[in-house]
């Protein structure tokens, strides 16, 4: 271990005098506080906050990411290619000894670096309110929507596979779809799936008098004597009023289910908002019974003269306080260095068997195929038949091996005020590094053993 970790001191020493690791360090330690004097969001207190966070965490991970990729390429290649592993494989050091020290060195200053600069981004972001003067209103609406960690759920989607396939074979008898339509897997499979969505939206759409039910389990406030909030969205037919009015119902789901009678108190209002935009109403904690299990309810009514739809995928959201901003911020950075893990052990798999620039250049294809995962494999969706086809037996398949950056990135949680849960902690890092990143360590550690470092010539 003593001559893992003196590997390790050698590749911080290493990195610390590379230009590039200067630059980087000193392009945050610059955009830092001119990101946080200068984004203003949509001019409250609130949006300040969320786009400094939004942006300053995207720029430290984006440049670390860089900067992980470039130092553990060049910590090998540099020294194979200046003959300096020659004095240290001579000695009684293992080669596997040399490529784990290699990578223990990378990841140690990855760790000192992201401490440092989330460190920062968070004293600049609890900073920000005192900065711009926020009054006591603005510093508690605050601390309620954004330096908070909010746990979300939202209502399950009904199963209609049956109703669906009913409407299909109606469709079909009444040829209403196409033959070739119905020949062709794939097009079949698109016409099932959006009669699946319509059939989906008809249960989220309320006409003038109409009810919809929602139903929540492991509703867990940290503080009964807090608030939930419902951020909902809804729509109405083009042409209608902009401000509809709906009445609003919460409170345990067998009250609402069943006809119970209530042994807490009921939420029940009658309020007006816009249609087409994001609202959140607040409702007192003490409505959420002993087993977690709440109702919502939703009901459309007069002056309304038309019908209401949520949509599938935002329209209804129950959020409740169920940890603080500050660990869910610590949440973030280890998500941060999860990818950076898996960068590291992919560097240095890369730099045993070929060039820095060719090294590189292979991460950073890896790096940014894996940011934008989820649009690639959703772009075959878009392709013809036959070449999607191959598309989805060649490419597909390895995208689909490779991390999903996209969809466990910090910001998307922290901005909204969004719980990091541990489970999804664990699957990020369940994948990247009890997976990947061992595998493409035992990669490197057996291409590098049998690699020939140096020939002799008499």
């Amino acid at each position: 271990m003593r001559r893992i970790w003196a590997v390790a001191i050698t590749t911080v020493r290493q990195a610390l005098r590379m230009r590039i690791a200067v630059v980087f360090t000193v392009l945050l330690l610059v955009l830092l506080p001119v990101m946080a004097g200068s984004m203003s969001g949509d001019g409250t207190h609130k949006g300040r906050c969320q786009t400094f966070v939004s942006y300053g965490l995207s720029l430290t991970s984006l440049l670390l990411c860089l900067l992980t990729i470039v130092v553990s390429v060049f910590t090998v290649t540099s020294d194979i290619r200046n003959h300096q592993i020659f004095t240290v494989i001579t000695k009684p050091l293992r080669r596997h000894e040399f490529i784990l020290g290699k990578l223990l060195g990378v990841l140690v200053l990855d760790a000192l670096l992201l401490t440092f600069f989330c460190g920062g981004i968070y004293g600049i972001v609890r900073y920000l309110p005192t900065h711009y003067g926020a009054d006591p209103i603005a510093r508690q609406q605050l601390n309620r929507e954004f330096f908070t960690a909010r746990a979300s759920l939202k209502p399950m989607n009904p199963d209609v596979t049956a109703e669906a396939r009913e409407t299909f074979e109606k469709l079909r008898k009444q040829d209403e779809i196409p033959p070739e339509v119905f020949a062709n897997e794939l097009r079949r499979r698109q016409v099932m799936d959006w009669i699946i969505k319509q059939k989906r939206l008809e249960k989220r759409a309320a006409g003038v008098g109409e009810r919809i039910l929602w139903e929540f389990h492991n509703v867990r406030p940290v503080d009964p004597t807090e608030n939930l909030f419902i951020r909902f969205k809804y729509d109405a037919l083009p042409g209608s009023k902009t401000e509809m009015w709906g009445r609003w119902a919460v409170g345990p789901y067998d009250v609402f289910a069943y006809g119970a009678k209530p042994d807490r108190p009921i939420y029940d209002q009658v309020l007006r908002h816009s249609a087409g935009n994001f609202h959140e109403i607040q409702i007192p904690a003490v409505v959420v019974p002993a087993d977690g299990h709440i109702a919502l309810g939703f009901q459309n009514v007069p002056p309304n003269d038309t019908a209401i739809v949520f949509p599938l995928d935002d329209g209804v959201e129950l959020l409740y306080q169920a940890d603080t901003f500050g660990a869910n911020f610590v949440r973030a950075a280890v998500m941060i260095f999860v990818r950076l893990v898996f960068l590291a052990c992919l560097g240095i798999l890369a730099s045993t068997f070929v060039s820095f620039p060719v090294a590189i250049m292979f991460c950073l294809v890896i790096f940014f195929v894996a940011t934008f995962s989820t649009f690639v494999v959703d772009s075959f969706n878009y392709l013809g038949d036959s070449i999607g086809g191959v598309y989805n037996y060649t490419v597909k398949p390895i995208v689909r091996m490779l991390p999903e950056f996209d969809k466990f990135n910090p910001a998307q949680y922290l901005v909204p005020a969004r719980l990091i849960d541990l489970s999804v902690l664990a699957k990020a890092a369940g994948r990247m590094i009890g997976v990947e990143a061992p595998i493409l360590l035992l990669l490197a550690i057996w291409i590098f053993s049998r690699r020939e470092l140096a020939r002799v010539t008499v």
